[in-house]
């Protein structure tokens, strides 16, 4: 997994880096195929804009989008979303390979 943090207007401490890394290898537990994930955070006239763009191999590119006046603030939030999108998609490809109801019935007659 390749994860890359840009910002814009904004410096970043390390503290800030590895609070971000560290809430991205948290994602590894949802056990999908996780190839990017770009973090851009920038500054906003009103706050901080973060955004996470997690690439999955053989799905969709998941979009994160957070703004809040604080910078911590608008990272967790992000992260949270992240952690609700992927459990989403990772209970959505686990229940794909499970049988219908249908097939079960067809079965046991």
């Amino acid at each position: 997994m390749n994860l890359q943090i840009r910002s814009k207007d904004i410096t970043l401490n390390d503290a800030t880096k590895a609070h971000i890394e560290g809430a991205v290898e948290a994602f590894r537990k949802y056990s999908l195929d996780i190839t990017t994930i770009n973090c851009t955070i920038g500054q906003e006239k009103k706050g901080v804009h973060v955004e996470f763009d997690i690439h999955i191999a053989h799905a969709q590119p998941v979009v994160i989008n957070q703004s809040d006046d604080s910078l911590d603030a608008a990272i967790d939030l992000a992260i949270e979303k992240g952690n609700k999108a992927l459990r989403r998609l990772h209970d959505k490809v686990i229940d794909h390979k499970n049988g219908s109801l249908k097939d079960l019935e067809t079965l046991d007659t």
